[in-house]
């Protein structure tokens, strides 16, 4: 072995003074170092499962993205980056109780540590913007009970029973949210600011217009005029408040939160929501004055003109939102398992918007004058149009109606059942399905259709049904402290 390795030393000490002697060989190239075997960079986000067809990738979209990446696909910068949004993500508690395990884990063993040492005052400080799609889903059933066409007491009871639990829960939301934010300083600012709850900011308002809606239903044909004119004063307020307001948080996370497309869901739209709730507003205010016998204390035209021209600012908004949406399910297929619910908010824009045309076209004659434009057929022009246009928006809420319930088809078997867990944000599959409901009763009134009057009370009961399942299954969630509960983001 000595003898061989000295014949191999002296071929290379010839190889290589030859290859030095030659003047016109070429110089020989650098001999690369050894290879390290280095391990290859993490995928940018998780690969899809192949087998459900259902999830997206999954994505830290409940975590502040970074403004800046380091360059390079696998740098050490941008590994850390992606690690540090995921451990964010899984140990993220409330947002007043900070989690300092890097695991599930330990996540887990804290909050059973905490079992014993969580007051009242801790679950009220997890309370969520979130909680007022509970009122909105309420008042929201309030209005499809007083939509049916085959009116009675009991029927009238029902919705009376909506409305004043509607006026309970929320007084208890409003009183419990300030709470909140008087015992956590610095709450109500993040709140606007956070990527999950700042999208539901608007649910505040929209419960309030469903208040407001049900007051002009069930409280103008029975109280003095006084309520007339309050409601009058309260429509204008609500107009340029829900402009407003609209606008402001929509600028509020364009310039505060950074929303990937592959995150997007249907929620994006509900900024937008307040401004959905005008024409419905509108339309109850002038058929409560007409059915009382005061609709000459009011301005009818220029309630109907402002409510037209709000319901399609905000319908518009939410129509190309809901073409981005159509864009990431092309891209992305279905939104993960705890979003579902959010694509029912898709039914709401056209819902609301054929609801109130068609309530406003069938209230032509005694809103405008006989003149109106110059021309004694604007009455039934104006009528035509708004129901063609109902029609249009009707077919697009039924349209998304059936891919909201297709979306949540895997979840009747129990394999799929345990992936969904409850969440304030259930209270989806209520509220926006309120509005398919008064559209299809105010097209079954516009066109005498009993077929769609049936339609409309059969979808009316169901959605009574659904709305107590999921308040029920929401006491049963606080019972068990899995909701307002330190570990949980509700």
């Amino acid at each position: 072995m000595a003898q061989s390795g000295g014949g191999l030393d002296a071929v290379s000490q010839r190889v290589n003074g030859s290859a030095r002697s030659s003047p016109h060989s070429p110089p020989s190239p650098p001999t690369p170092p050894p290879a390290r075997l280095t391990r290859p960079p993490p995928p940018s986000r998780p690969q899809r499962s192949a087998t459900s067809g259902y999830e997206s990738p999954e994505d830290e979209s409940n975590s502040s993205l970074p403004s800046s990446t380091s360059s390079g696909s696998g740098s050490p910068g941008r590994e850390g980056s992606a690690e540090n949004r995921r451990t964010a993500a899984q140990t993220t508690a409330c947002e007043q109780h900070p989690s300092s395990p890097n695991s599930i884990d330990g996540l887990v063993s804290r909050a059973r540590q905490m079992t014993t040492s969580v007051g009242i005052r801790d679950r009220i400080g997890c309370y969520r913007w979130t909680w007022f799609t509970m009122t909105m889903a309420t008042g929201g059933v309030a209005n499809v009970m007083h939509s049916i066409p085959y009116q009675s007491r009991w029927l009238t009871g029902i919705g009376l029973g909506f409305f004043f639990l509607n006026l309970c829960l929320f007084a208890m939301n409003c009183i419990l949210i300030t709470l909140r934010f008087c015992w956590r300083p610095g709450s109500f600012r993040s709140s606007f600011t956070d990527q999950m709850e700042s999208l539901f900011v608007p649910a505040v308002i929209v419960s309030t217009a469903t208040i407001f809606i049900t007051i002009c239903q069930y409280g103008i044909p029975n109280v003095g005029p006084w309520l007339l004119e309050t409601m009058e004063a309260l429509f204008w307020i609500y107009v340029s408040a829900s402009t407003v307001i609209s606008a402001g948080l929509y600028l509020t996370l364009w310039s505060t939160q950074v929303f990937p497309i592959h995150t997007m869901t249907p929620v994006w739209v509900f900024p937008a929501y307040p401004l959905l709730l005008t024409a419905p507003f509108g339309a109850n205010l002038i058929a409560a004055a007409s059915s009382s016998g005061r609709l000459k204390s009011i301005n009818p035209v220029a309630i109907a003109m402002a409510a037209v021209t709000a319901q399609g600012t905000g319908f518009l908004i939410s129509f190309m939102v809901c073409a981005a949406f159509l864009y990431r399910l092309m891209t992305q297929k279905l939104p993960r398992d705890n979003q579902r619910p959010g694509v029912f908010i898709s039914i709401g824009p056209p819902g609301f918007t054929a609801a109130g045309l068609v309530q406003l076209g069938s209230q032509t004659a005694d809103i405008l004058p006989a003149n109106f434009m110059g021309t004694e057929h604007a009455i039934y022009i104006l009528r035509l149009m708004s129901y063609m246009a109902g029609l249009w928006l009707w077919g697009l809420s039924i349209w998304f109606f059936l891919v909201s319930v297709g979306s949540l088809w895997k979840y009747i078997f129990a394999e799929h059942r345990k992936k969904i867990s409850f969440q304030m944000t259930w209270f989806s599959f209520v509220f926006p399905n309120t509005a398919l409901i008064t559209a299809t009763e105010q097209l079954g009134k516009a066109f005498d259709s009993n077929g769609l009057r049936i339609f409309g009370c059969v979808l009316a009961a169901i959605i009574v049904v659904v709305w107590i399942l999921i308040f029920a299954k929401m006491l049963r969630c606080l019972w068990n402290k899995e909701l307002l509960w330190p570990k949980d983001r509700d």
